[in-house]
């Protein structure tokens, strides 16, 4: 099939890579260039970096429901167009403008966890089960009918970096699937019961701040899920301290935020239902280091309270 792919981040670069196996790729439409931090260099998108390798025309519009965009599209008759992690929302023009529609790869088992971080949430609500959807692209978000699903685990140690890179392979092979269905006349369209839908809004860094009265599990379950970004963190002295690696454990007494234990494995902190062992972490300004090494540089003693300066 003629197809053009819409895509930015790295979660997008496998399938780009299954599309540009199986099908003419067209064009390649990624999310404009951005400079690094305050630096004058370009950053490219992880997609853009591929397309180059292919030697195919990217686009880079700052809006897609412009006129002119949309006559580039039609220009290039794709029979689909797949959408992965684009980071814009699609047109009704652009979503009527193919054959078969626009179709789309969710990190998540639809109709649970649409939205911006489905990744993050399912290891942040402590599930054992995720997995991606390919869908059909409607005008609602992540609402369109589902076409194919494939379940993947999520192991106790997983972080949300370690389980993006697993769903980014299972959805491009998902994808590479759905297209060869389109293809043949053979993709279902299944539609989501709307009443089971639940969200994984677009996360800010505020949602990392570490409520310790909140029990071990959850706690360590934020710490996983918000690996690497934005990242579980509490405070020391008014001083932010992000937490890397953690390790749920029994313990007796201690109150919430408080330091119960330093040793070599780490530092252990007191919950509102069992024992935290921070294993690594990262002082404000500074690499990430075993809490050990941090504890002792920052001089911290048994008795004293991590949290929010009001809180400790």
């Amino acid at each position: 099939m003629r197809v053009v792919f819409m895509g930015t981040p790295e979660f997008a670069v496998p399938s780009l890579e299954v599309t540009a196996r199986d099908h003419e790729l067209l064009a390649v439409v990624t999310q404009p260039d951005r400079r690094r931090d305050r630096g004058q260099s370009i950053k490219f998108s992880p997609v853009k970096e591929k397309a180059l390798e292919y030697g195919v025309p990217v686009l880079q519009p700052e809006r897609v429901g412009t006129k002119a965009f949309l006559a580039e599209m039609e220009q290039l008759k794709p029979d689909v167009i797949v959408v992965v992690a684009f980071g814009q929302k699609i047109p009704k023009a652009l979503l009527e403008l193919p054959q078969h529609g626009c179709i789309n790869v969710h990190a998540s088992l639809l109709p649970k966890y649409r939205g911006a971080a489905p990744i993050q949430y399912a290891i942040i609500n402590g599930d054992e089960v995720t997995g991606v959807t390919t869908m059909y692209l409607s005008e609602g978000w992540d609402e369109g009918d589902m076409i194919l699903k494939a379940e993947e685990p999520i192991y106790p140690t997983d972080t949300a970096g370690a389980l993006h890179d697993r769903l980014a392979v299972k959805g491009a092979e998902l994808l590479g699937e759905t297209l060869k269905q389109i293809a043949a006349g053979t993709a279902p369209r299944i539609p989501q019961d709307h009443d089971q839908a639940t969200f994984a809004y677009k996360l800010e860094k505020s949602h990392g701040e570490i409520d310790w009265n909140q029990d071990a599990a959850s706690i360590h379950n934020l710490v996983r899920g918000l690996n690497p970004w934005p990242t579980a963190y509490t405070y020391f002295e008014s001083r932010i301290l992000k937490i890397w690696e953690t390790e749920v454990i029994e313990i007796s007494g201690g109150s919430p935020g408080e330091i119960l234990e330093i040793a070599p494995e780490g530092i252990v902190v007191g919950t509102g239902k069992g024992g935290l062992l921070l294993k690594q972490v990262q002082r404000q300004g500074a690499r990430i280091m075993s809490a050990y090494d941090a504890a002792n540089g920052m001089r911290l003693q048994i008795g004293q309270y991590l949290g929010a300066p009001d809180e400790s």
